[in-house]
């Protein structure tokens, strides 16, 4: 296409140099052709530039940076040591591997404000340039999107439309369906083709996309076993995945009130880690509130801090041991006490 415009080009620039009548000098003929050279060459770099300043799936827009995602978790993240593992390791074993065999699935459970939105942002923010706000990035909210039950067919049908034009577009796309506790069962099998090990489904090659579902279901049983720990003194560092992972698998598939209830992509192995989120204690509140300062660009008060994470609501009620809400009254509080 482009040869074709180019050498109209030449022969409008051949023609219209001089008069018809009139033999074109050497001169106008080499002008002539060095222009149409030069503007082959600014055709030929054209789409690059295009692509410079408008967001493609290409890596000048999509580039794991493994260093970055380390140093968030490690610096942003706090009171989920389980969890920044899980992530790193998994999103890096994904990311550099050229040809997966499977979408990266990973369900993150846990109370409100233990990070599971947070940690998504971070990996979409050392996967895509523009992180959370790139074309790229796709969030389901179960209330937004799926809000009534009697159009469940119709979701469905919608769901694998979505996936399967947003794939196709870049193989490279991120899903985020939050809010998975209140998804109506059944809806998330519908995608179930799509998580699984096939190189194409109707031409389409899903292996090198991520879904990530965000829930709260779960939480009774991480919070049961971090309180276990510490009503015998041991330290929560001391919990690993293995104390977690088969009983929230357990927890989530027999939860009715789960979008993940009796689905398929627990009970065909699909899902690729079940990553649990701690409840917070206290410092973390306090580490979290610090963030916040200097997130806004403001010198870490201590003093304040403490301010923040006395004024939140701590469960059991006698032992205060873990935070209600975790960190995420933390930024509106911060504004009442700065």
């Amino acid at each position: 296409m482009i040869p074709k415009k180019q050498h109209a080009l030449l022969l409008w620039m051949l023609v219209c140099s001089g008069s018809t009548t009139e033999a074109i000098e050497p001169i106008s003929t080499s002008i002539a052709v060095g222009m149409a050279a030069a503007l082959t060459g600014f055709l030929a770099s054209y789409q690059n530039i295009f692509y410079y300043f408008h967001e493609c799936c290409r890596p000048e827009w999509i580039s794991f940076n493994k260093t970055g995602l380390r140093v968030d978790l490690d610096r942003k993240l706090f009171g989920q040591h389980i969890a920044s593992r899980i992530i790193l390791k998994a999103v890096t074993g994904f990311m550099t591997n050229d040809n997966p065999k499977k979408p990266l699935v990973l369900s993150l459970h846990g109370w409100t404000g233990t990070g599971k939105n947070f940690v998504s942002q971070l990996i979409a923010d050392n996967v895509y340039k523009e992180g959370m706000e790139s074309s790229f990035v796709h969030i389901f909210t179960s209330e937004l999107h799926f809000p009534h039950s009697s159009q469940l067919e119709t979701y469905k049908s919608q769901l694998q439309q979505w996936i399967k034009g947003n794939v196709t577009n870049c193989a490279h796309s991120m899903f985020i369906f939050d809010e998975m506790d209140k998804m109506h069962p059944g809806l998330i099998d519908s995608i179930k083709p799509y998580l699984d090990y096939y190189d194409k489904l109707d031409g389409v090659s899903y292996r090198k996309a991520i879904f990530i579902f965000l829930s709260n279901a779960g939480g009774e049983s991480i919070t049961k076993t971090a309180l276990d720990f510490w009503k015998a003194g041991r330290d929560r560092e001391e919990i690993e995945l293995k104390d977690l992972e088969t009983l929230l698998s357990v927890a989530v598939f027999n939860n009715k009130q789960s979008g993940l209830w009796h689905t398929s992509l627990i009970d065909k192995n699909l899902v690729d880690f079940f990553v649990p989120f701690l409840p917070l204690e206290y410092r973390h509140v306090v580490q979290c509130a610090m963030a916040e300062m200097i997130a806004r660009d403001r010198r870490p008060d201590r003093s304040v801090a403490d301010q923040v994470a006395r004024d939140v609501v701590y469960f059991p009620k006698t032992e205060r041991v873990f935070a209600v809400k975790g960190c995420k009254t933390i930024e509106s509080k911060l504004d009442y006490y700065i």
